[in-house]
């Protein structure tokens, strides 16, 4: 439960500064209750993880950038439909019941949503050229 909350401390930062300061304490405190590999995890992996906060990145997209929203929400939508189910005779089946409808769902409610406004990224890529 602490680590949990720790790291989703790190992850709430407002700056990059910020939330890699606050994973170095949170690896030290790892280090401190006998968790050295997850410290160690947590050192090699936090540069890749907060790249989300970044300058170059529009505000706006950060918090949809670093959580699986969508994901969490196309599998709420799958737990749904096989539960109405109840039991499939086969893997096949169930996986052919998923698959129609990820492609219903990535078909009409994806296709017609904006999840980033990428014309905000415009002026940070022409001054990257």
């Amino acid at each position: 439960r602490w680590a949990g909350d720790a790291l989703k401390a790190i992850f709430a930062m407002e700056s990059r500064e910020a939330a890699l300061a606050k994973a170095e304490t949170v690896a030290t405190e790892m280090e401190a209750r006998k968790l050295k590999e997850a410290a160690r995890c947590l050192r090699e992996g936090i540069g890749e993880t907060t790249t989300y906060l970044l300058a170059d990145y529009p505000r706006e997209h950060r918090r949809r950038l670093r959580t699986n929203n969508m994901i969490e929400r196309l599998n709420r939508e799958i737990r749904r439909r096989t539960r109405v189910v109840g039991a499939f005779p086969d893997g096949r089946s169930a996986l052919m019941l998923i698959s129609a409808r990820i492609r219903y769902v990535t078909g009409n409610d994806w296709s017609t949503r904006r999840y980033l406004d990428m014309s905000r990224l415009g002026d940070t890529i022409q001054e990257a050229n």
